[in-house]
């Protein structure tokens, strides 16, 4: 058994049009949101093994912000390919994992991540920017990372925590 998280990258600036989609920084909101799901995480007892990002500025600051907010000695990798990748593309990486990882985080962009939690676990849901998923995969190896494979345990939305956290409830 083997467990894939999934984050997308945080919310990212649009306030400097000349500068390409790969080095948009995040933006106010992603600066606070990040830090924000890495905390709720760590709240929660998710420490995955490994984190690897895409390396677009945004997503590579997102899994900083993560790790760090969280306390997590965690290391961060990236892989050119998570960058605009389809959910087949984000299914090679995983499936190219060291077998000494039990869990990992897949730092990404939409509509790719939305479609691998698809592709693995047969349910749709949107992941707005800082979204969180949580799959537990019925495999062994990483190798065997195939469709249908995986079970979606939970999907945290960082407006629904705030929300819930500003009426003091507890999800």
């Amino acid at each position: 058994m083997k467990k894939l998280f999934i984050l997308r990258h945080a919310k990212s600036s649009w306030d400097t049009p000349d500068i390409s989609d790969f080095e948009r920084p995040l933006n106010d909101r992603g600066l606070s949101t990040a830090p924000f799901m890495g905390e709720l995480l760590a709240g929660k007892g998710i420490a995955p093994d490994k984190i690897i990002s895409s390396p677009a500025k945004r997503a590579l600051y997102t899994a900083m912000l993560i790790r760090e907010s969280a306390g997590l000695n965690t290391e961060i990798s990236y892989d050119d390919r998570v960058y605009e990748a389809s959910p087949q593309t984000l299914r090679q990486v995983v499936s190219e994992l060291p077998e000494g990882l039990g869990s990992v985080m897949l730092v990404g962009h939409n509509p790719g991540i939305e479609g691998l939690i698809r592709m693995l676990s047969g349910e749709t849901h949107t992941m707005p920017t800082a979204a969180f998923a949580e799959l537990s995969l019925n495999i062994e190896h990483w190798s065997e990372v195939a469709p249908d494979c995986g079970k979606l345990l939970q999907i945290i939305r960082p407006k629904d925590e705030q929300r819930a956290a500003s009426l003091n409830l507890d999800l």
